[in-house]
This record gives structure tokens, C-alpha cells and sequence, in this order.
């Protein structure tokens, strides 16, 4: 078994930020989930680490979120910090005032940028003109921390992530793109099932199977629930209409019927298997009640290690040395 404790010390971190984890080695995710064990010991025994006293993190938010609202103001507190709440309201991006201004701007006051937003190319316009780290809240395109999460959720679970199978069932969306390059670093096999039409992106797709090559897993996308989820150690759903989306909730209700995480679908998994989300969910629409709030789903472990990861994104990008 992985011990995340022991096999990662002697690794180097040198990450300056974090847009999508295709940036990052599988060594640097090995190191962000073993400063999340320590820090998540650290907490669980009301041990003090102000790791970043004095340092001040904007938070900005073009996307309302509960879990990422709540986890990185908590998170920067309990690292002896401060959080700084923006909003669309708050600071004039995107109403007129240039993302290469307000760069420049916030790194003269803040020492990390963690943001929330639509456009992925607004975190790479942030990393381009500013000169603080640069932390992926989620986009459209990809949600980092929640797969860092995710991942440290199946370590604590399963002790290990190679050599297991995860099944994302649903659409093809920014979770989906994440958590085909996050399994692909370390070695897991990921199985997308979703129907025709609602398939990732197709270059992240690409990138996962180049990812694949290295770390000796397996990719497959299917237009069968049934096909994906076959045999699978974890099983993984998200919302069918995210976020902006609403105006196609009723189309794809009827298109992702056949694509709700049920007993009965639930029972294609192995007898072990465990089912995550990355959560807010729906009961009787993607997941049922029966399999999200059973005995094999562990949703609140995984939307409380998004606390953990956090703080260990935060320690090792702008802590000194990030000790």
C-alpha cells in the first residue's frame, strides 16, 4: 500500500500555481495529499499551525459556491491568515477594468489569488500579469481542488489510487475533465459513462490518454451507464445541469435518465465500491437517496477534505519553502 507519509518526503515541490493538474507531476499531487494528511492530523487534534500568519489570500467569486466559499475562508484562517471575499459587485472585473490591471493590482496587496469564475483563460491572464500565486477555485473548464479532494478521500478509503477503478457517470463537465487528468497522473483507471453528446472535452480526453501511457492506466468513454460503471472500485456522479445551465435542465433530465446512480446501477459496481459527489446534489435526479445517503457513499468525508487540500495548496504555494 501507497504510505503518502513516508514514500513522498524526499519529493520537491515546484509548482508556483494551480490552473488544471495537468500542470502537476504525479509526484506533486503525492505531495499535496501527504501535506493535507499532516495538516488534516494537525486539525483533528486541535494542534495550532499558522503556517501563514500575516498572509492575505482574495477570494474572488464570479461563481457563487458554498463548499469553496466556506473552505477557503476557513481554511486561511486556521492557517493564521486572512480571507478576503470579492464578488462581482465588490472589484470592477469584467466591468471594464482589465484582468492584466487587476492583476497587477491585487499582487500589490495580496499575497495568493484563489478564484472562482467562468473563463479559464482569466486564471492564465491572472498568472500572465501578476506575480502572486494563482489558485483554480473552478472553471468551466476544470475544478482542481475538488478532485485533490477526491483523491485524498479514495487514499483514506482504499489506501491507495493506482491499481483501482473510478466510474465518473454523468455529463462531460469541468469534474469529468478533472477527473480524467487527475486518475490518469496516478495511475487509476477512470471510465466516463454519459450520453451521446455530453462527452468531456476532447482534448482533455487526449490529454488523459497521454497521461495513461505514463502511469500504465486505462481511459474509456461510453454512452452506457451500465459499460462505465462495470466492475468499478468508486463510483462518481455530479449534477446534470450545472451551473448556468438551467435553461437545459428539462432536455437534459430526459436525456440522462438512463444515466441516475441507483441501487440497481450501484449494483454493476464491486460489492466494495464506494460513491462520491462533489456535491450540491439532487436527490432522485442523478443520485438516489438510497445510494448518497447509504452506507457506501462518502460525500461529507469528501466535501470536508476539500478543508484539508486547501490548506495544503495554500501551505505549499505561499509559504516559504512551503513548510
Amino acid at each position: 500500500m501507497l504510505d503518502l507519509k513516508v514514500n513522498t518526503k524526499e519529493f520537491i515541490f515546484n509548482q508556483r500555481h494551480l490552473l488544471s493538474l495537468q500542470d502537476y507531476t504525479k509526484e506533486d499531487i503525492y505531495k499535496v495529499l501527504a501535506k493535507s494528511l499532516e495538516l488534516k492530523e494537525k486539525h483533528t487534534k486541535n494542534i495550532p499551525h499558522p503556517i501563514l500568519k500575516g498572509k492575505t489570500l482574495a477570494m474572488i467569486f464570479t461563481k457563487s459556491s458554498t463548499r469553496t466559499r466556506v473552505s477557503f475562508e476557513v481554511a486561511i484562517k486556521q492557517l493564521g491568515g486572512y480571507g478576503l471575499f470579492l464578488n462581482s459587485n465588490d472589484i470592477q472585473l469584467g466591468r471594464g477594468e482589465s484582468i492584466e490591471d487587476t492583476a497587477k493590482v491585487l499582487s500589490r496587496y495580496e499575497d495568493g489569488i484563489m478564484i472562482r469564475t467562468y473563463d479559464q483563460m482569466d486564471l492564465v491572464n491572472l498568472v500572465k500579469y501578476g506575480s502572486v500565486p494563482v489558485i483554480n477555485g473552478l472553471t468551466d473548464m476544470y475544478h482542481p481542488c475538488q478532485i485533490l479532494a477526491d483523491l485524498l478521500t479514495i487514499y483514506e478509503i482504499k489506501g491507495q489510487l493506482s491499481v483501482l477503478k473510478l466510474a465518473y457517470i454523468g455529463d462531460g463537465n469541468n469534474v469529468s475533465n478533472s477527473l480524467l487528468i487527475g486518475c490518469t497522473k496516478v495511475g487509476m483507471d477512470i471510465s466516463i459513462g454519459c450520453p451521446k453528446g455530453y462527452e468531456p472535452c476532447k482534448n482533455v480526453v487526449s490529454m488523459a490518454m497521454e497521461n495513461s501511457k505514463a502511469s500504465n492506466s486505462k481511459v474509456k468513454i461510453s454512452n452506457s451507464a451500465i459499460e462505465a460503471i462495470k466492475d468499478a472500485d468508486i463510483v462518481y456522479t455530479d449534477v446534470w445541469a450545472s451551473m448556468g445551465q438551467e435553461e437545459e435542465e428539462a432536455v437534459r433530465e430526459r436525456d440522462f435518465a438512463s444515466f441516475q446512480v441507483n441501487s440497481k446501477l450501484l449494483s454493476y459496481a464491486k460489492d466494495d465500491a464506494i460513491f462520491l459527489h462533489c456535491l450540491p446534489a439532487y436527490r432522485g435526479k442523478e443520485v438516489t437517496a438510497e445510494v448518497i445517503d447509504g452506507p457506501q457513499s462518502y460525500v461529507f468525508d469528501e466535501a470536508e477534505n476539500r478543508l484539508h487540500v486547501q490548506k495544503a495548496i495554500m501551505t505549499l504555494l505561499m509559504s516559504e519553502g512551503g513548510s
